[in-house]
Parts: structure tokens; sequence; C-alpha cells
């Protein structure tokens, strides 16, 4: 009842206005200060002290992600201009996105790509926030969009596209 409420009420969409809003400022204004700092932006640092303080199981001290430290380590680092221009981009884009309300719950999905990514790594900050946030969003689907661009961009991708189609949006799950 609730995710029907949240998919496809008109008063769920105003709130999802006012959440896209606030999540997407958050993410546009951090890439647009790394687009545009006086220093360019380099995760250099963040991803050496990723793989040389991974986070620890407090118990056991062993490393909780042994996966994802050794994509920074043998991955991200050698590639880590690829990086560089990738992380402010994709922010930018990502608020953009949530903003404008254009390609909404593929900007909230790459948002909270980026927000386990950035846990994953060790840094907490508002990362839990920015992930129950987009959440919502996401789970909204289409109506997160609705008073935003999203409400020309869809119809206009289901005629050009043949693999997307409304039914894409509609599935429904059904109890075992």
């Amino acid at each position: 009842m609730f995710f029907r409420f949240l998919r496809k009420n008109v008063f769920a969409a105003g709130v999802l206005l006012l959440l896209r809003l606030i999540v997407g400022w958050k993410w546009l204004e951090s890439g647009w200060g790394k687009l545009t700092g006086d220093k360019a932006f380099d995760a250099t640092g963040f991803l050496n002290n990723a793989v040389s303080k991974p986070v620890l199981d407090n118990a056991t001290k062993e490393v909780l992600y042994p996966n994802f430290t050794w994509f920074i380590e043998y991955f991200a680092l050698p590639n880590a201009k690829l990086f560089n221009f990738l992380i402010p981009l994709g922010e930018f884009l990502v608020g953009l996105g949530l903003i404008l309300g254009i390609l909404t719950t593929a900007a909230a999905f790459f948002g909270l790509l980026m927000n386990f990514m950035f846990l994953f790594a060790g840094t907490v900050s508002v990362n839990p926030w920015l992930i129950l946030l987009g959440s919502i969003i996401l789970v909204a689907g289409a109506n997160a969009g609705k008073f935003g661009g999203d409400f020309y961009v869809l119809p206009f991708l289901r005629k050009v596209l043949p693999f997307y189609s409304k039914d894409v949006e509609n599935i429904k799950t059904t109890s075992v």
C-alpha cells in the first residue's frame, strides 16, 4: 500500500520533488565544487587512505570489504586520473538529474552507488542520509520525476526505444 502511494500518488510526487531538490542540491554542490575548485580534484589521497586504513571488524580486526579494497588498490589507484574525472562529473550529473527531474531513477541509482562506494571506503559523512533519501526516490520510480523533466522525457523514451516500455515500471511482485 505504501509503495503504491509512493509510486502513483500526486501528493507523494510533491513530497518527492522536495526530496529530489534536497538530495540533488547536495550532489550538485559537491560535484561543482570539485569541478571548479582552485585546485584540480585529486582522489589519490582518499584512495590510498581507503587501502591503507580499510574498514575493519571491531572484534576480529579483519577487513570487512576485501573485494572493495582490492578494487581500489588494483583498479582505481592505477586509473586515478579517470576517477578524478568521473567522481566530480558523476556527482554533478546526479545532482542535475535530481534537481531537473530528468532520468530521476537513474540519477538516484547512481547517487546511491556512489554513496555505498564512499561508505565501503570508510567515509560516513552525509552518506547515510543521502542513502535513505535516495532510496525513497529510487523506490518511487517515475513518480519521483512527475514534477520535472521526466514528465516529458519518459514518454519520449517509450516511443523511441523499443526495449523501454511502460511495463518496465509496472512490474508487480507476487507473493510465493
